[in-house]
Order: C-alpha cells, then sequence, then structure tokens
C-alpha cells in the first residue's frame, strides 16, 4: 500500500465504521490491512500533550468549522490527527510536526498574548495564513497534485490541512451528515441535480 491507501485505512479505523458502509474502492491489501488490523476506537495515545491537543484542536476547527454542519472536533479529527502522526508518521514528518506544534504553542502565547486555542476566530485565521504563506513554495501547492504521495517534507500547515481533510471527510459525521448520505447501492450518475443547499452529490454507499 501507498501512504494515501495506508491513511484511508487509518481514516476508517478511526471512525469505527465499517469500510462497506463507506463504500470506499479497496484494493485486496486495504481489506487484508483491515481485516487484521488492530481497533483503534478504543485506542489510547500520548503523543501530544493536554496543551498541544488544544491548539490542534483549535487548527483543524478553523480548517473545517462547525456551521450549519459539524466541525472538525464534531467529527473526532484532533484525535485521527494524534494517532496519525504517532503511528503513520516517519521520523521526518514527526519531526516536522513537531517543530511545527512547538512554534504554535511558544510564539503564538508571546505575540499575541494568549494561547492558539484562546485566541478569536480572526486572529486564529491570521495566525494560519501566515503559516501558509511561509510554506507557499512547498510541493504540496503544487497544481495538479491533488492525487500525489503524502509529501514527507510537507510543511506543518499542510500536515494539519491534509490530516484534517482526511479524518473529516473519513469520518461518519463527515460522510452521512456533510457529504450528500445516499445509502443505496454504489454506481455513479454525472446527471444529479443539485438542490440550492447541496455541496455535492450524493455519496451512494456499498
Amino acid at each position: 500500500m501507498n501512504r494515501r491507501e495506508l491513511l484511508q485505512c487509518a481514516a476508517i479505523l478511526v471512525s469505527g465504521v465499517s469500510a462497506s458502509r463507506l463504500g470506499f474502492a479497496l484494493n485486496e491489501e486495504q481489506w487484508t490491512y483491515l481485516a487484521t488490523a488492530p481497533d483503534y476506537t478504543d485506542r489510547k495515545v500520548d503523543y501530544l500533550t493536554p496543551a498541544q491537543r488544544r491548539i490542534i484542536a483549535a487548527m483543524a476547527e478553523v480548517i473545517i468549522p462547525e456551521t450549519n454542519t459539524p466541525g472538525a472536533i464534531a467529527a473526532g479529527v484532533p484525535r485521527y490527527i494524534e494517532l496519525m502522526v504517532a503511528d503513520w508518521f516517519n521520523e521526518q514528518e514527526q519531526a516536522i510536526f513537531s517543530a511545527g506544534i512547538a512554534v504554535m504553542e511558544s510564539d503564538v502565547p508571546a505575540q499575541y498574548g494568549a494561547p492558539f486555542e484562546q485566541l478569536g476566530p480572526q486572529e486564529q485565521v491570521a495566525i494560519m495564513e501566515t503559516l501558509e504563506e511561509q510554506a507557499s513554495d512547498s510541493d504540496w501547492y503544487r497544481f495538479g497534485t491533488v492525487q500525489r504521495e503524502f509529501l514527507s517534507e510537507a510543511p506543518f500547515i499542510c500536515q494539519m490541512k491534509e490530516l484534517t481533510i482526511w479524518g473529516f471527510f473519513t469520518s461518519e459525521v463527515g460522510m452521512t451528515q456533510v457529504l450528500r448520505y445516499d445509502p443505496m447501492p454504489m454506481h455513479f450518475d454525472g446527471d444529479t441535480p443539485l438542490g440550492p443547499d447541496d455541496s455535492s452529490r450524493p455519496m451512494r454507499f456499498i
């Protein structure tokens, strides 16, 4: 399996729902892995400190905030991020992540007078936009790389965005309350009309 296939499997394990319900087109290797992998649902992990967990949760919620649908926190994304960093990141990726969270933990209070999670929405967005500007020359932002392999040298903000999106849209909350849930046998319909409040075409699960 490549890194993206592993991320997909890990997201299924963390969400606590079955792969068949999510309807992914998994390959044989992924099915075998999911059949033998340990259950993440009740697994405890102590990779981050409580203060770092609060920062990660707040950053994830900035990326996918609660609106008329649940946000990243409600979908369990912060826990997913910690598990992925602890269990799936290699040493280079962990080092980048640790350095990034250390900057958030020390520099933000020094500059703004309060931890990131205690700042207002505008300040939080401004901080994350600054991180994006600083990382803008990364290959992670290269046009047309949506289906690329996971980049080990991706900056911290890119790690956060990628894991937040993966964790959210492969969670039960993201799949059933944000994407259009239609529990019918999977098929492709490229001519499904969209209503005024629809954000996507329906996800038809197996």
